[in-house]
């Protein structure tokens, strides 16, 4: 029995890599394979974007964020190289799973897009085992506050009690000293609360902030 048929688009700069990935898609039965990235994509129950690129950088970061659409779209990363800051970063923008470039033969690749279809995580033995030590840090770090204060866990993704108590203030309009004055903390602390936060979640300023909040439900 066929698994089910998934629609795939394929992103990349690189016009030879994006050549191979497609060879690879294009006569699999259980694909249904949109050549051009920019052609409309027929509504279905599974749609999966394959990105190729070498480095996590700047552009590709950015590339990868408008691929993967805040979350909503399912995305295969084919990579030559990801350090660990990058790391965390992609698993938040949408990237299911994960393939080094030199070992993306046509069955992994396959596999890792069924694997996204069903909403389920692939990534390489090595790359689990730094995930997991990157988790461990963040669980034992503290997020910003005063100075010298006690810590507390940072949550891995979404937003912590005391994070959505700052954005619903700003949502109702009030500033900074508003919020200060609101939450018993101090303007610094309000302040370090929303860095924190828009630098963990990729957020680019306190309207963003207010929109991601209400999006996945907090406020």
């Amino acid at each position: 029995m066929l698994a089910q048929r998934v629609t795939v688009t394929v992103h990349g700069t690189d016009p030879l890599s994006r050549s191979g990935a497609i060879s690879h898609l294009r006569h699999e039965p259980t694909i249904r394979l949109i050549e051009s990235p920019d052609a409309p994509v027929p509504e279905t129950a599974e749609t999966v974007a394959v990105a190729l690129v070498d480095q996590v950088d700047e552009a590709s970061a950015t590339e990868l964020r408008r691929i993967a659409r805040g979350g909503d779209q399912r995305v295969v990363l084919v990579v030559r190289e990801l350090r660990e800051p990058e790391l965390l970063k992609v698993v938040e923008y949408g990237v299911r799973a994960i393939l080094w470039r030199h070992q993306a033969t046509g069955q992994r690749l396959l596999k890792a897009v069924h694997s996204a279809a069903r909403g389920e995580g692939e990534l390489p033995p090595d790359l689990i085992s730094r995930l997991l030590v990157q988790v461990g840090q963040l669980r034992r770090s503290a997020t910003a506050g005063e100075a010298g204060g006690p810590g507390r866990a940072l949550p891995l993704f979404g937003m912590a009690a005391r994070e959505v108590d700052v954005v619903r203030l700003i949502a109702e309009g009030l500033d900074t000293r508003q919020i200060s004055e609101k939450l018993a903390y101090s303007e610094r602390t309000v302040k370090n609360i929303l860095h924190a936060l828009m630098t963990r979640l990729q957020l680019t300023n306190r309207a963003h902030a207010v929109a991601y909040a209400l999006r996945e439900g907090y406020i």
